[in-house]
């Protein structure tokens, strides 16, 4: 069983519920890769740029507080090449927070953009690549 503290827990008149940081992390990451204009989640400040990471492991670029009302979330996106940033950011921090509130109950104090990288269009980068032998 999940540490205590990692859990939100809501008593109702049914019973406990419990919902785990990683539930929420999940949520933020997924929430976060459906705006247009993210290429990826990148691993964090220790991965860098490093890796792009697949859509099996949404959690994964996401950091997330969670109290027993209220979130936190620290998102790590790479973003695709041409995109206005700021236009970006604001509509994953409103898309993620929109998702964790729906479907949690949890109010989002913060979401936190770190952008780790741009993303080259990959027919751009394989016509440099042949330009440049």
């Amino acid at each position: 069983m999940a540490n205590e503290k990692e859990l939100l827990k809501k008593d109702s008149g049914l019973g406990a519920i419990r919902i785990a940081d990683e539930v929420v992390s999940i949520i933020a990451g997924l929430a976060a890769t459906e705006v247009d204009g993210i290429a990826g989640m990148s691993g964090g400040i220790a991965g860098g740029i490093a890796e792009m990471l697949g859509r099996k492991n949404f959690a994964k670029g996401v950091k997330v507080e969670v109290g027993e009302k209220e979130a936190a979330v620290d998102l790590y996106i790479i973003v695709k090449y041409g995109v206005r940033i700021p236009d970006v950011a604001l509509a994953v921090q409103e898309n993620v927070k929109q998702a964790i509130e729906t479907m949690t109950g949890l109010s989002v104090v913060e979401v936190n953009i770190h952008v780790q990288g741009v993303s080259l269009p990959e027919a751009e980068s394989k016509e440099e690549e042949v330009r440049v032998r």
